[in-house]
């Protein structure tokens, strides 16, 4: 009689369990995919091209000047004492570490624009998913990128791009 108990009530625990699980309704999202399909995005990406190639033109410009240095001090490195060949060689030695903060500088500082920029587009993602979610009644959304395998579910990238406007 224990064990009729005991069986019936691990099954009225496992139905009422199956039972929960089936009714939270769950959704898939590509949010790097509907990110980047944003106007924002595309206007930010533009922006950064544009910051890239003057920090670009910037260090190709010192390397230029650099390398016309070093090209002079070589051409005149027999007609200088031994002394000043080594003064210069330490000079260009300094110029290039400069050249070198420059480049990892600029590194940073685009990608500190890049966090700063796009930082509110995917805050206005999330808003527009958290949005849909509710008006759908969606309890979980997950991004498709951790998703190693799902079988059902809704992918709701396409819904959330047409809410952002976008295509």
């Amino acid at each position: 009689m224990k064990t009729v108990k005991t069986t019936l009530l691990i099954a009225i625990i496992a139905l009422g369990f199956t039972h929960f699980t089936q009714a939270q309704k769950i959704a898939h999202i590509n949010l790097d995919e509907v990110v980047a399909s944003m106007p924002e995005a595309k206007s930010m990406q533009a922006d950064m091209e544009k910051l890239g190639k003057t920090y670009e033109s910037e260090i190709k410009a010192a390397s230029t000047a650099l390398k016309a240095k070093f090209d002079r001090y070589t051409a005149e490195e027999k007609s200088k004492t031994p002394e000043e060949n080594q003064k210069r060689a330490v000079e260009v030695q300094q110029e290039q570490g400069k050249i070198g903060q420059l480049q990892q500088a600029a590194q940073q500082e685009l990608q500190k624009k890049q966090n700063e920029l796009l930082e509110p587009i995917i805050e206005k993602a999330q808003n527009a998913i958290k949005a849909y979610a509710k008006e759908k009644g969606i309890q979980y959304v997950l991004d498709a990128r951790t998703i190693i395998y799902a079988e059902g579910g809704e992918d709701i990238s396409s819904a959330i791009k047409t809410k952002l406007g976008v295509k």
